[in-house]
């Protein structure tokens, strides 16, 4: 079994008006986190996963979701989604698709590569017509992240 190394925590002051503090102990509690510090800590890894995506030019790659639904009644649709799918093989891991009622269907692509080509991959699959919505959501492999 392998034992994770524990980190040296770091603790620092911060002075934060009282408005702020009351919205940001309400944010807590609405998301159910324990304390304060879990809640910055997800808050300053969230920041850096927002950095790495914008650190294109660095190679970096990422991971993410295109959601998108779609009217599966629409001509030669379903045809121009998978088109897209097999033109970026390397790129889209996997999909799932399901039928929400008899006309709306609902896919999820699950994409890994630089944030450049997904955004592209995401951009191709919202302009098609008869894709209602379309939403690209990255988030980092995780290998720069402690």
């Amino acid at each position: 079994m392998h034992k994770e190394k524990k980190e040296t925590l770091c603790r620092f002051g911060v002075s934060i008006p009282k408005s702020l503090i009351q919205a940001f102990d309400d944010y807590i509690k609405m998301r159910a986190y324990k304390n304060r510090s879990e809640a910055i800590r997800d808050l300053i890894r969230e920041k850096l996963v927002e950095q790495e995506w914008e650190a294109d030019a660095q190679d970096k790659e990422v991971v993410g979701t295109i959601t998108y639904v779609f009217d599966h009644h629409k001509r030669e649709l379903v045809d121009s989604i998978i088109r897209i799918q097999h033109q970026f093989a390397d790129h889209v891991i996997a999909s799932q698709h399901v039928h929400l009622d008899h006309d709306n269907c609902l896919e999820v692509a699950i994409v890994k590569g630089k944030p450049s080509t997904l955004r592209g991959v995401a951009y191709k699959l919202k302009a098609l017509k008869g894709v209602k919505h379309c939403r690209f959501t990255m988030t980092t492999t995780g290998s720069s992240l402690r």
